[in-house]
């Protein structure tokens, strides 16, 4: 259901964007010639681009807020994974090998693999 209203809510938005780029700036509509009387005059072009708009707007606005409750409302709860935690406790629990460490090096022998230059210090 919200994949349907998304891909509605994109339609409208191009809608309204195709819509609004239709309109002149000064708001003559299409800027279409022709007879002063009918439909598509100068001003009835920019009346119903207008109207067009407000409509869209609300209608953007509206499935909007309809998504956002709609997503909020089917929202599970999110799941805790507890099965790392139990396997940590496991090995926690186990006795483990330390590995020894190795030998301190005598002072000769980390003199000897020190370079002898400025890097040394």
């Amino acid at each position: 259901m919200f994949a349907f209203l998304l891909i509605v809510q994109a339609l409208i938005a191009i809608s309204l964007i195709c819509v609004i780029l239709m309109q002149r700036s000064e708001g003559g509509g299409l800027g279409v010639g022709g007879s002063s009387s009918g439909f598509m005059t100068a001003r009835g072009a920019a009346d119903f681009l207008t109207r067009s708009t407000a409509v869209l707007g609300g209608l953007f606005i509206l499935l909007s807020i309809l998504m956002a409750a709609y997503a909020g409302a089917s929202r599970q709860p999110s799941k805790i994974d507890t099965s790392l935690a139990n396997t940590a406790a496991l090995d926690q629990a186990k006795p483990s090998r330390q590995r020894q460490a190795p030998a301190p090096a005598s002072n000769a022998q980390q003199n000897q693999q020190a370079p002898a230059g400025p890097l040394a210090q």
